[in-house]
């Protein structure tokens, strides 16, 4: 079992190793409350997964170093098992969904792992990894369901107390649960007074699910920007820890987890992964009533592939209210399209796109219908656009 013992011995193991990473003041990123990050986005290898692998392979016996490790996991967990590997000269194979980001598949083969990659998600890179283990005899390196694993993150619990002792909530990703599990114990032991609340993706609300219902359940399918907490079904271990420890736990949507990583990456300058700004995402969007209390979100990874960013951007600044993608219908005649301009430039509207479409059979004999993809200030200018639009006749259609 775990115990305040071990999370000791954990952060005695990973001292040498590890970044202690900043709890960082972010005033105004959430209103009504004294908002604090907890950046291990600035971890070695980009994620809080190093803590638990580390310590966990630090702690085999040396039979089971011997015979080389085993791991499955999204890439944070993988790049983790890659470098404690290395740092400790043991071969390592990693089970990788195919999907995963280019740039955390390609960072766990600079460690010297045999990675290997998997159709499907999460749930079917452990299926082959525990193939692989059995057949080959390798020792299993479980990515959240173990004591071990489980304690190597709690030592993030013991950094947020001494960093922030007056800390009152701490928001915390979950995917399979090992984090918030290992966090949770920490805190609960320190300071019980401190609530601790766990985030997940709509898209993969799998302990959301497991904890209403009473019972671990697995979802049929999971789609998430958070690849790294898209998991099916959580830890045996790990359910009852957060069934035990853990306050309460939301889910937050694929556009507020968007607008989270946007307003980190505008306001902190520092880099969120998916996984990493579901916490941030939860405390900015009021899923969890904050109002006067001093509040941590983890900010657990930045590991996120540089194309997926691009798109994440274009969500987040939609989810702001910093772009409108809508049409309208005009009389197909001249200086109708530059009118409707005007009055957007009137407004102070970017305009970035424009598609007239003269042959739409959505529209009236003699109308055009255009479409317009536009940069805004915020929300409240969205609506005031469309408010003066339909003032003057011409119909919104939101995209």
């Amino acid at each position: 079992m775990i115990s305040m013992e071990m999370l000791q011995d954990a952060r005695r193991v990973l001292s040498p190793v590890i970044n202690q990473t900043p709890v960082l003041h972010a005033p105004g990123l959430v209103p009504d409350c004294d908002f604090y990050l907890k950046a291990d986005c600035l971890q070695k290898t980009g994620a809080f997964k190093l803590r638990g692998a580390y310590y966990k392979i630090a702690t085999l016996s040396d039979e089971e170093k011997r015979r080389g490790v085993i791991a499955c996991s999204a890439g944070n967990h993988a790049q983790g098992v890659g470098f404690a590997s290395r740092d400790m000269k043991i071969p390592a194979t990693i089970c990788i969904p195919a999907g995963a980001p280019i740039s955390k598949i390609q960072a766990t083969r600079s460690y010297g792992a045999n990675v290997v990659l998997v159709d499907g998600v999460y749930d079917d890179a452990y299926a082959e990894a525990v193939r692989l283990r059995d057949e080959q005899g390798l020792t299993f390196i479980h990515p959240f369901d173990d004591y071990r694993v489980m304690a190597g993150q709690g030592t993030i619990g013991l950094e947020i107390l001494e960093q922030l002792p007056d800390v009152d909530v701490i928001l915390v990703p979950i995917g399979g649960g090992g984090l918030i599990s290992g966090l949770a114990y920490a805190v609960k032991h320190l300071k019980p007074s401190c609530q601790v609340i766990g985030v997940q993706a709509a898209g993969a609300a799998s302990m959301v699910d497991s904890l209403e219902a009473g019972h671990i359940l697995t979802l049929p399918s999971v789609h998430t920007i958070a690849d790294g907490i898209q998991v099916k079904t959580p830890g045996d271990l790990t359910f009852e820890m957060c069934r035990q420890y853990v306050d309460k736990v939301v889910a937050v949507s694929e556009n507020e987890i968007a607008g989270a990583i946007l307003s980190v990456l505008e306001k902190q300058k520092l880099v969120a992964e998916g996984a990493g700004a579901v916490g941030i995402a939860a405390a900015m969007y009021g899923k969890v009533d904050l109002r006067g209390k001093t509040v941590c979100a983890l900010l657990s990874g930045g590991n996120v592939d540089v194309t997926m960013l691009e798109r994440i951007i274009t969500r987040g600044l939609a989810k702001a209210g910093r772009t409108a993608n809508f049409a309208t219908v005009l009389p197909d005649q001249p200086k109708t399209l530059a009118t409707l301009l005007n009055i957007m430039s009137d407004m102070g509207v970017n305009v970035l796109e424009v598609n007239h479409e003269r042959g739409n059979l959505k529209a009236p004999v003699g109308s055009c219908v255009v479409h317009l993809l536009v940069e805004t200030r915020d929300a409240l200018h969205v609506q005031q656009i469309y408010e003066t639009l339909r003032a003057q006749g011409y119909p919104i259609m939101e995209r």
